[in-house]
């Protein structure tokens, strides 16, 4: 019994470290801008993006192409931060206009949408939004948080 007792109190811990480390989505201010194309992001709240930082720092983006520039190029755009020390990153999910959990969201390239910066990538919850929106939208593909690469992200621009 006492084993269970030690084993629920670890496994308690160990999760609330674990929700700790991920912060949530900050509140815009119409003073945010883009520190990638300088563009106040409150004027495209269906495209907004979001990195934040362990010690509660955060940068947001008027899409997630400038979401992953910006993360591909930390040391230009904040070199005081790694990438190790993101605790969170959100993008704008296309059709529930929700942030999301970028780093398991479904990313469609190629398609007939524009974002506020051109070509985007267009963030889905779903695999299965994803298939639909690239079939509606003329989209090439699906691509997952770790299959995008600086290359794919500068075909973009």
């Amino acid at each position: 019994m006492k084993r269970l007792a030690l084993g629920i109190i670890v496994a308690l811990l160990l999760s609330s470290f674990a929700a700790a480390e991920e912060k949530r989505p900050i509140k815009l201010s119409p003073k945010d801008k883009c520190p990638v194309c300088g563009m106040f992001v409150t004027k495209y709240p269906d495209w907004v993006a979001q990195i934040i930082f362990r010690d509660g720092s955060y940068a947001v983006f008027d899409g997630a192409k400038d979401l992953f520039k910006y993360y591909f190029n930390l040391k230009k755009y904040n070199p005081a931060k790694r990438s190790e020390e993101i605790a969170s990153l959100y993008v704008m999910d296309y059709y529930g206009l929700t942030l999301i959990d970028g780093f398991r969201a479904f990313y469609v390239m190629g398609s007939n949408i524009y974002g506020p910066m051109g070509r985007e990538l267009i963030p889905t919850t779903k695999e299965e939004e994803a298939k639909e929106f690239l079939r509606d939208h003329a989209g090439k593909r699906i691509l997952k948080f770790k299959e995008i690469t600086p290359e794919l992200v500068r075909s973009l621009d």
